[in-house]
């Protein structure tokens, strides 16, 4: 069984998605993987990723709605405020969501369906460099 890792940086322009699928599948390539698993861990806790349709720009949209009525910026009964009204609703969005995923490798190249798309999601308003430990395992 052949392992591979990687560190990636990800420089976020704020709150909003930021795209995997081509990095990842450099990595795939890089690995010389044809069979096995993907795993990437962001080494982060205020933001996320999520694998989602990446065809119709209005499911980011209706995501980043609907998580901001269950995490709302600036909810007075938040009592951590450290770093400003969006730090405490950056924290319940990403335990909402995922800090890591694992994905099939199949002849060489990551097994996603048709539509779906893996991003950072940074839930921060201000940009930042994150950082995504990738590890591949197969054969």
């Amino acid at each position: 069984m052949r392992q591979w890792t990687h560190r990636l940086g990800v420089a976020t322009r704020g709150r909003g998605f930021h795209p995997l699928n081509s990095e990842l599948t450099r990595a795939v390539g890089e690995s010389g993987v044809l069979t096995g698993l993907l795993n990437v861990f962001l080494r982060h806790t205020s933001a996320s990723l999520v694998v989602t349709e990446n065809a119709d720009p209005d499911v980011l949209r209706d995501l980043e709605t609907i998580v901001a009525r269950l995490g709302p910026d600036g909810d007075p009964a938040y009592r951590h405020r450290l770093e400003g009204p969006d730090d405490m609703a950056a924290h319940i969005r990403s335990v909402l969501t995922l800090t890591e995923v694992t994905l099939p490798i199949r002849g060489g190249v990551l097994s996603l369906g048709t539509w779906q798309g893996v991003f950072l999601w940074e839930h921060r308003h201000r940009p930042h460099q994150r950082t995504l430990d990738i590890t591949i395992q197969g054969e």
